[in-house]
């Protein structure tokens, strides 16, 4: 009886190209994928029109690219708004993304921002809930992260919070172990450094 032909593992494969074994494949792998799918921030400049945003958010999904958050709002001149976008994608697709919007109407400027080159922020409400023991501990920790106590009632604190998106993430990982009841968040906003 004659043993059955398997098809060759993606490890094989990549070892018998690269002449990688074990945990070198495992990390080279990793690091490919890590510097090929990284997150934007992109920053739109666009007329202040009806449409436009359609217009933009079709361009993603008319392409299967996702948008992880969004946020627009006026400039200081109120014929402009400033889309603020974050995705994931490898250079080539960020760079694709970039030159369509720039052909779309009513787009008057794309950027996007590498590490650093922007400032950002993130605001976010969250409610937790508290009781008489526990609400001395999360207005403590929202003062050491800066934050504000922006509604009390007797089984819930809502809390503001604005920051870098590491901030946040970690404020809100302290608020689960009190149980967030619910969260709103705004998407991330960016202004170029220079």
């Amino acid at each position: 009886m004659q043993a059955e032909k398997r098809p060759p593992t993606a490890a094989f494969i990549f070892k018998q190209f690269c002449g990688l074994t074990g945990i070198g494949v495992v990390v080279s792998l990793f690091l490919r994928f890590q510097t090929v799918f990284m997150r934007h921030t992109i920053s739109v400049l666009v007329e202040n029109k009806f449409g436009v945003l359609t217009r933009v958010a079709g361009l993603f999904s008319g392409r299967g690219y996702n948008i992880d958050t969004l946020n627009v709002g006026p400039t200081q001149d109120p014929k402009l708004s400033r889309m603020t976008i974050v995705t994931h994608g490898d250079e080539s697709t960020v760079e694709q993304i970039v030159k369509q919007l720039n052909k779309l109407p009513n787009v008057i400027k794309v950027h996007d921002f590498s590490a650093g080159e922007s400032v950002d922020r993130e605001l976010v409400l969250v409610k937790v809930a508290v009781d008489s023991k526990s609400r001395a501990e999360v207005m403590q920790i929202t003062d050491i992260f800066r934050a504000k106590i922006v509604d009390v009632q007797p089984k819930s604190l809502t809390v503001e919070i604005t920051g870098s998106e590491a901030k946040v993430e970690k404020f809100l990982d302290l608020m689960n172990s009190f149980g967030v009841q619910e969260i709103t968040r705004t998407g991330q906003v960016a202004l170029p450094r220079k």
